[in-house]
């Protein structure tokens, strides 16, 4: 995604057999349900998204892509940019994505692997990589959220960074789906150490995570169980987001 655009709030669309749901600590099992995909998609690029975030769950879980036909639906129909993860394994994947007018493709598992698949994916669509890293306990978790590595976040960042990804999107798996509030040092930790911009994920619950995520310098805040539950609507948080760059701007003298 495009910095220069300033911090956007991205809807949440995560895919499981075929319907949008919420996991609750990224575990099967704990989903609620919002209906189908499309449905979704249309509800919030009417509300105002400039871009939404699509996620084959399963496909992240089984490392196949299960729900590629709702997720075509969905891109085709877009009138914002959409990017798509979830069982992405391969460049060849990533690029048929990429052909159907997908915007960006999210890889995890496969990047955290071999940094070389982000390095052959942007060599032909530049731009067009982010990279999926995502923690619980300040170690990084792979298949679907299911293994956990030893490898630290930052240090995952910077590996992936320096392969070719544009954009990183961090998530606190430990705070996802669960409402409870952002943990801000570990988001804040990986933004300070990225050399690309920082999209932001996991325990988003009220306004005031998401003007505290904009101030700490993320590129883009994705938002899920919060905006289907109705804690705040979509132009509230865009809003809070305009207020905190607002102030920022005023400390800084429009410095940024």
């Amino acid at each position: 995604m495009d910095s220069a655009v300033g911090c956007q709030v991205i809807p949440a669309v995560d895919v499981q057999d075929g319907a949008v749901v919420q996991l609750v600590g990224g575990e099967r099992g704990t989903e609620r349900r919002y209906g189908a995909p499309l449905a979704a998609a249309q509800r919030w690029t009417d509300a105002g998204a400039r871009r939404l975030h699509l996620v084959d769950l399963d496909g992240a879980i089984d490392g196949e892509r299960r729900n590629a036909a709702a997720i075509a639906t969905v891109t085709e129909a877009a009138t914002v940019p959409v990017q798509v993860g979830g069982g992405i394994r391969t460049a060849a994947d990533a690029r048929d994505l990429l052909g159907l007018g997908v915007d960006q493709v999210i890889l995890g598992t496969a990047a955290m692997a071999d940094p070389a698949i982000v390095t052959a994916i942007d060599r032909t669509h530049p731009g067009a990589v982010i990279v999926s890293v995502d923690a619980r306990d300040g170690r990084v978790l792979t298949e679907g959220w299911t293994q956990q590595t030893e490898t630290d976040p930052v240090d995952a960042v910077s590996a992936l960074a320096a392969a070719g990804a544009a954009a990183v999107l961090f998530t606190d798996v430990s705070r996802e789906g669960r409402l409870g509030g952002i943990d801000p040092a570990a988001t804040r930790r990986v933004i300070e150490a990225s050399t690309v911009p920082v999209i932001a994920s996991g325990g988003v619950t009220s306004l005031a995570d998401v003007a505290t995520l904009a101030g700490m310098g993320a590129a883009g805040i994705v938002v899920g169980t919060a905006l289907y539950e109705g804690h705040f609507s979509l132009a509230a948080a865009q809003a809070a987001v305009s207020e905190r760059m607002r102030k920022r701007d005023e400390t800084t003298g429009g410095s940024g």
